[in-house]
């Protein structure tokens, strides 16, 4: 009687074992992200010197740390005449760089006085490389790649965007 307790047991062990045993099931499992569609949150001007209006851009705004991580992220196009603008609480050196983001881009980094410092143009997609500002910056807008030419932006050049 002791022998059939025993066995008994014995199975009842290697039955709990084979339930809780590893999966051995090396599926990947690919993960799907949706597409973000720009969402207009505000209107951005570029202006010259003397108040020469260079471009105007319907802009998306990164105001809080969760946008401003995923920024354009998800996306596989953007229209000529939208972008998104970074905006930080404080005027420090910024680093971007283009890890997760699918379209080239013209980054344009821009002081706490509105003026653009400086600018990275043609920023590859998924390239990890940081990519530095010149000089402190407290908001960064990103164009498609192109756009900073094409604009004829220059480094002095001046902004202004409003909220919608």
């Amino acid at each position: 009687m002791i022998n059939f307790l025993v066995r008994i047991l014995l199975l009842l062990i290697l039955l709990c074992l084979s339930l809780v045993s590893c999966e051995t099931n090396n599926d990947k499992k690919e993960v799907i992200t949706e597409e973000v569609s720009f969402n207009k949150e505000g209107e951005l001007r570029i202006s010259r010197g003397d108040s020469t209006i260079i471009e105007n851009i319907n802009i998306e705004i990164a105001d809080n740390e969760y946008e401003r991580q995923t920024g354009l992220m998800y996306r596989t196009s953007m229209d000529k005449n939208q972008g998104m603008l970074f905006v930080f609480p404080d005027e420090k050196p910024r680093f971007f760089y283009m890890k997760n983001t699918d379209i080239p881009l013209d980054i344009i980094y821009i002081d706490s006085q509105m003026k653009i410092v400086s600018m990275v143009k043609n920023a590859q997609p998924r390239n990890e490389s940081s990519l530095p500002s010149k000089k402190p910056a407290q908001y960064v807008l990103e164009l498609n790649a192109g756009m900073a030419n094409e604009f004829k932006i220059q480094e002095g050049d001046r902004i202004s965007y409003s909220k919608i």
